[in-house]
């Protein structure tokens, strides 16, 4: 967890090729078929890629997608309003925090598709959730998540 937390809050980027391959040996054991699916990354708010100088998901995503051979799009689901952090948040705070924040802006491209969602921590599993049911009411036909890690939340 460790070095996770290093990757996330210290920009430590060298991590990510280890991380990366670690989440990717996982992935291949629980996505079926991974060609059949478009990878996509949790997205940041541009003010909040500008504050952390990288988008940790995506960073992971990008590894995935090239070690499973699946599309990736970073583009597609975006984060329409700035959300504060999770961290430190009770979980209805939570909840509340990233209700509606998520937005398709291009439908064509996600209908029809399954979809593999990458993010680096799961902890509530509210951010997880509210993308996932936003890709879905746009005509995603499966949307599996995936986390390098899980945190406990008291």
């Amino acid at each position: 967890m460790e070095a996770i937390q290093r990757f996330k809050y210290n920009s430590e980027t060298q991590l990510i090729s280890p991380l990366g391959t670690l989440f990717s040996s996982f992935a291949r054991e629980w996505i079926p078929n991974p060609k059949d699916f478009l990878t996509i990354p949790v997205p940041l708010h541009r003010r909040r890629l500008r504050e952390r100088g990288f988008n940790q998901s995506l960073s992971l995503a990008k590894v995935l997608a090239s070690e499973l051979g699946t599309p990736l799009d970073y583009l597609t689901l975006i984060r329409k309003r700035y959300t504060r952090a999770q961290t430190g948040l009770g979980k209805e705070e939570r909840r509340k925090n990233v209700k509606d924040a998520f937005s398709v802006i291009y439908p064509n491209i996600i209908e029809d598709e399954n979809i593999v969602l990458v993010d680096d921590v799961f902890t509530t599993g509210y951010t997880l959730n509210e993308c996932a049911r936003t890709l879905k009411r746009s005509g995603a036909i499966t949307v599996i998540c995936l986390t390098l890690a899980r945190t406990l939340f008291d």
